[in-house]
């Protein structure tokens, strides 16, 4: 029934990848994968793992076994448990980040300059002048909202399914919380699973999808962005970030959510029927933690982009701490 969405990177343990380091299963909300029905199965051959070390030869027989063949029943489950887990979470930072509070600096330090430079390729005059609106999918407490989007969009809907969370961040992004004039504000919030949610005709500049893909099916995230594009303005485009498995997918028996190698994850940007815009690795965390990639998506093939706008930059408030 829900999904979760908010903002958390995840650290795995997987005995089978000795290369990689162990350590506690926290919040995997960072990278999800999807399910297979009745989506035309994937050409997804690279094997997986779960956090307890089992392997699947491939992503059909992982969603077999989790989602069923066409089964609602379980899939709803799957989605339940999902939406349970983040359910006994503090609404705190570092409850949302899975104990990794540490990485919300030089994670909002590489998405505001992946932002500025979308927005200085993709608007006029880097968006000033316009009213921007942005959309927050996994919003969790609001803690991407209220540290960045809030400075560059006008209006930020907020979209997440776990109640606390949400009732966290209307308190947090409350005028009297926030260092932006009256002309930024949160204005929507809705408590809805990303998977059931349709947004609002060409509403949105950006529409902003952080640490919650994950908790989808293939078909489920498939069919969730198919509807969104209607909920783009014209030139409006997709920023998704998420962590990447190096190859194949890790499946989290726990939160019930999949992180997909980048391979995976252009698979099903190319069912969507999105093109990468541009794409950047995250720097600043932990080895310990999955890598994590920004993509920017668009509805139609990217032009060539004159580089020098590219090298522009916006004169911003600081970081809300």
């Amino acid at each position: 029934m829900v999904l979760l969405l908010h903002k958390t990177p995840v650290c795995i343990v997987l005995p089978s990848h000795p290369s990689l380091p162990h350590s506690l299963l926290h919040d995997s909300r960072l990278s999800r994968v999807s399910v297979i029905t009745p989506l035309k199965c994937l050409q997804m051959n690279g094997r997986g793992v779960d956090s307890e070390g089992r392997e699947f030869k491939n992503a059909e027989e992982m969603w077999r076994e989790e989602v069923g063949d066409g089964d609602p029943l379980k899939k709803s489950q799957w989605y339940t448990q999902g939406v349970g887990y983040w359910q006994g979470v503090e609404a705190t930072v570092d409850g949302v980040l899975g104990g990794y509070g540490h990485v919300n600096e030089p994670d909002i330090k590489d998405s505001e300059a992946f932002l500025n430079s979308v927005l200085a390729e993709r608007f006029p005059d880097a968006g000033r002048g316009r009213r921007l609106v942005a959309l927050d999918c996994g919003s969790g407490i609001g803690r991407i909202t209220k540290n960045l989007l809030i400075r560059y969009f006008n209006e930020v809907d907020l979209l997440e399914p776990v109640s606390h969370f949400l009732d966290t961040a209307r308190r947090n992004l409350a005028p009297e919380n926030l260092m932006v004039t009256e002309e930024y504000k949160a204005v929507n919030f809705f408590c809805v699973p990303l998977q059931e949610f349709t947004p609002e005709a060409e509403r949105y500049d950006i529409i902003w999808v952080q640490w919650c893909i994950g908790h989808l099916s293939d078909d489920d995230f498939v069919s969730f962005f198919k509807r969104a594009k209607a909920g783009l303005k014209p030139g409006g485009l997709f920023v998704l970030k998420e962590n990447i498995a190096r190859s194949g997918f890790v499946l989290d028996n726990q939160d019930k959510s999949i992180t997909r190698s980048d391979l995976y994850f252009k698979q099903l940007f190319n069912q969507c029927g999105l093109h990468i815009y541009k794409m950047k690795d995250q720097n600043g965390f932990p080895d310990e933690l999955f890598a994590v990639k920004m993509y920017a998506l668009t509805t139609e093939l990217p032009k060539r982009v004159n580089s020098s706008r590219s090298k522009k930059h916006v004169n911003r408030p600081a970081i809300i701490k």
